[in-house]
């Protein structure tokens, strides 16, 4: 019988393990949550965006729900909304957010997503998808929306606030979105 048990507990470890990095290859991003120095750099940019008291604030690829956490704290009358495709990490950030009722993980592909009544985006991905999530932010967002990207900034792209650690790789830069048109 321990047999049995350590055997299907290897094999679910293994799958989640797998899962993991079938998801990392799709996507081109690993799962890596964001620490407390981070999200407070986030949740300064949106303060300083100056959003409406019941905004509507999207996280694509919200991993482990770190930062969505950190956001709902910090916007207590927003509707965060978190995406993320990885199923384990979904499924994490589904149970680390059972309790705050703003708060809502969906299971997807953002890029498939319709964004268009965010009051602001943030993300936390890697260099390889910014280009194609800055294509997604032209088609989807209305002009000035304000957009946080966290270490992964959009190369064609001019911030109007930086918050960080110069040279440690995880600064966060804030953007208000002109739809259509590089900001530089």
């Amino acid at each position: 019988m321990a047999g049995l048990l350590s055997i299907l507990v290897l094999s679910a470890v293994l799958a989640l393990g797998l899962s993991l990095l079938l998801f990392q290859f799709i996507t081109g991003v690993p799962p890596h949550p964001s620490g407390a120095a981070e999200a407070s750099d986030v949740v300064a940019l949106l303060r300083e965006a100056t959003l409406p008291a019941d905004a509507i604030i999207y996280d694509l690829g919200c991993g482990w729900g770190s930062l969505i956490i950190a956001v709902a704290r910090a916007f207590p009358s927003a509707q965060i909304r978190g995406i993320e495709i990885s199923p384990l990490p979904y499924w994490v950030a589904r149970f680390r957010t059972r309790q705050l009722s703003r708060v809502t993980v969906t299971r997807g592909d953002f890029y498939c997503c319709d964004l268009t009544d965010a009051d602001a985006a943030t993300c936390y991905l890697m260099i390889k998808p910014m280009p194609k999530v800055a294509s997604l932010f032209d088609t989807q967002l209305q002009p000035g929306t304000p957009v946080v990207a966290l270490t992964f900034w959009f190369r064609d792209r001019k911030p109007a606030a930086t918050r960080g650690r110069r040279g440690l790789g995880r600064d966060a830069a804030l953007y208000y979105w002109n739809s259509g048109k590089a900001d530089r």
